[in-house]
């Protein structure tokens, strides 16, 4: 007989270890200072808290004073017709905009006017609507480029190789060879991350975001292009990120099977305005989202 463990207390170890890692992460950076001298404003157990958030480009208000709070492991929707501010929305909570006026925070510290990199350091990742893999690269090498906000490794140590970059390098490759085992694209590690089918394109572009090691994820239009089977696995993927990681999760999403399916709570812009939010019975119902989505 042989002394191997069994595949599946393989699989359960490999993921164990992915959890204790991030559970690590989030406890370490989460004492860390954001923004020098701004005070905890989140509302209650807020994780991420808007305070009439605003952006102007020109005489176009975009997103026009919007109140959101999401809590600490919610999955949270975010829902409107096409034009209506969700992107923007997401890029103004990931650095890419600045709000003409009103704040952001996220678990209590106040992020708005930083630049995207350091809001990614303190634990906010998100997808695109579009794919945006890097065509060059393997489906490992897609994923440890999102490594690089906690290496060590400085750029002399890049250039010279030394046992810093070494370690470094080797920490992260075997981080992200198991996330990509979690989610069955390990066996693709060494193809083309742009040759893989478009429903584990979409996958892998979510892997990579949690190898950022986020505390909140921010997911826009993940089902766009999927058919019904590839939805369906989606909600249970998102489901999956939650329990496993222990995230709290921000959904755009067009598809209303999934929104309605895996969000716990749904809030809905229009022309750049919050008009609704409640549970997805309540949402669903509402005479103002559905004039919005129907017109009068």
């Amino acid at each position: 007989m042989s002394g191997a463990p069994e595949h599946d207390a393989v699989e359960a170890t490999k993921e164990d270890s992915i959890l204790t890692e991030a559970a690590r992460t989030t406890r370490s950076s989460s004492g860390s200072d954001a923004t020098e001298g701004d005070d905890a404003r989140a509302n209650g157990d807020a994780n991420l808290n808007t305070n009439k958030c605003t952006i102007r480009f020109g005489g176009l208000i975009a997103v026009n004073e919007l109140n959101m709070n999401v809590r600490e492991g919610e999955i949270y929707g975010l829902i409107g017709p096409n034009g209506a501010g969700k992107t923007t929305i997401f890029n103004l909570l990931t650095g890419v905009y600045k709000p003409t006026s009103g704040a952001i925070y996220f678990q209590g510290k106040r992020i708005d006017g930083l630049r995207p990199y350091e809001i990614a350091s303190r634990g906010i990742s998100r997808t695109f609507q579009n794919i945006r893999l890097f065509p060059s690269m393997s489906v490992l090498e897609n994923v440890m480029t999102a490594c690089h906000i906690h290496a060590k490794q400085s750029l002399f140590d890049a250039v010279v190789r030394t046992p810093r970059f070494g370690r470094d390098e080797a920490e992260h490759r075997d981080y992200c060879l198991e996330l990509l085992g979690i989610f069955d694209l390990a066996r693709y590690k060494d193809e083309g991350g742009t040759s893989l089918p478009y429903g584990n394109q979409r996958r892998l572009e979510i892997v990579r975001a949690l190898a950022t090691r986020p505390k909140l994820l921010l997911l826009d239009e993940p089902a766009a292009g999927m058919n019904p089977s590839e939805a369906m696995d989606l909600m249970a993927l998102i489901r999956k990120i939650r329990d496993r990681f222990g995230l709290t999760i921000l959904l755009v999403e067009h598809n209303m099977k999934v929104v309605m399916g895996v969000c716990e709570r749904i809030q809905v812009v229009d022309y750049g305005k919050s008009i609704a939010l409640g549970l997805p019975e309540q949402i669903k119902n509402d005479p103002k989202v559905i004039e919005a989505y129907l017109g009068d």
